[in-house]
């Protein structure tokens, strides 16, 4: 029974062209009711910045069950958390947003996928927390820490693609990620969380959190085989794999071991400047960046998600599209563009305006 939760009677909100400031406890909100919403072009700051409540529903934008929601090409920052996703993120979209000055900028907790984070700046000190499986981060710049976490004591569900029809449940392994042409810069972890932080997993700069992982679901399958014959226990501790390449680091960043192509940059100088109403990003690169050029991705370049067994895709179900950086420009096919949001940044000294 789905009691009328289902794409004919609930959601599809737009929510647009705002300015929401100075909440006590949360700007957007949503639990089941915001399914196949759009949130866009708002400018979101000085949420719960006075700590006046505590709970499990505090952010910029916090959704449960963001099924098919697309958060796109938002201004986020002074908040105590920017977006937290919890829950059925599936057919999730967080696209062309700028997030930075937030105690942390995105939870995606206890989710199988699929979900896209594309082209998207994460500038504050802890910049990503990672508490699900099945989601693709490509061409996002990330100037915090990267925290993993398995939550092996919740079974969540997980759906048909575009529909609250639930079809499983399971626990988050962690893994079934994809990271794809995104730009790390070296992360102070002591500045991202306090002595006493929830939670029991690291914090790191860039991808090394996913070392031990499978780099491939062949060296998946290989694990498994190699396992003592048995039944369900042959899974229980091996990884789910990770698949990441054409990543750029700069110094204090490091690789997952795994990966592919990865470029690991001498020098590099990355930061957000405000100015009035406007947002740059200042960047001093040395020519190593530029042989981090990668054609378009698009979804059929991402892969199936394990549990839900589903694709990257559009609303109306054809492949994922990831083509339109942060800035609105078009990265064309044959016409390798740069990692990170911004298509055309390049080795020296830039300022491009971002929001």
């Amino acid at each position: 029974m789905q009691h009328g939760w289902d794409k004919e009677t609930i959601g599809s909100h737009v929510i647009r062209r705002n300015t929401i400031r100075d909440c006590g406890q949360t700007a957007i909100v949503g639990h089941l009711g915001g399914v196949f919403s759009t949130i866009e072009d708002n400018h979101i700051h000085d949420i719960a910045v006075k700590r006046e409540f505590y709970g499990y529903e505090i952010a910029g934008i916090k959704l449960h069950a963001a099924i098919d929601v697309t958060i796109r090409h938002n201004h986020i920052h002074h908040c105590s958390l920017g977006v937290w996703l919890d829950w059925q993120t599936q057919g999730t979209r967080v696209s062309r947003n700028v997030l930075h000055a937030n105690r942390r900028d995105l939870f995606v907790e206890v989710s199988h996928g699929p979900y896209l984070v594309e082209h998207n700046v994460f500038g504050s000190p802890a910049a990503l927390e990672v508490f699900s499986q099945g989601g693709a981060f490509v061409h996002n710049l990330v100037l915090g820490t990267v925290r993993l976490e398995p939550v092996l004591d919740r079974a969540t569900p997980y759906h048909r693609p575009h529909s609250t029809q639930v079809t499983g449940y399971a626990v988050i392994l962690g893994g079934d990620d994809r990271w794809i042409g995104n730009l790390f810069a070296g992360a102070d972890p002591a500045a991202a969380y306090g002595p006493d932080a929830e939670g029991v997993a690291p914090a790191t700069a860039g991808t090394a959190g996913y070392d031990g992982h499978p780099a491939s679901f062949e060296e998946y399958r290989d694990r498994i085989d190699a396992q003592p014959p048995g039944d369900h226990q042959r899974f229980a501790g091996v990884r789910q794999p990770v698949y990441a390449r054409g990543n750029v680091y700069a110094p204090g960043a490091r690789a997952f071991a795994g990966e592919h192509g990865a470029v690991v940059l001498p020098a590099a100088t990355l930061s957000i400047d405000s100015e009035d109403d406007a947002c740059y990003l200042a960047a001093d690169l040395p020519a190593e960046f530029d042989r981090a050029r990668l054609d378009p991705i698009g979804g059929r370049d991402l892969g199936r998600v394990r549990f839900p067994d589903a694709e990257f895709e559009e609303p109306d179900g054809t492949p994922a599209r990831l083509d339109i950086d942060l800035t609105g420009e078009t990265r064309s096919p044959g016409l390798p563009a740069a990692a990170g949001p911004v298509a055309g940044l390049t080795a020296g000294r830039s300022r491009v305006r971002i929001w």
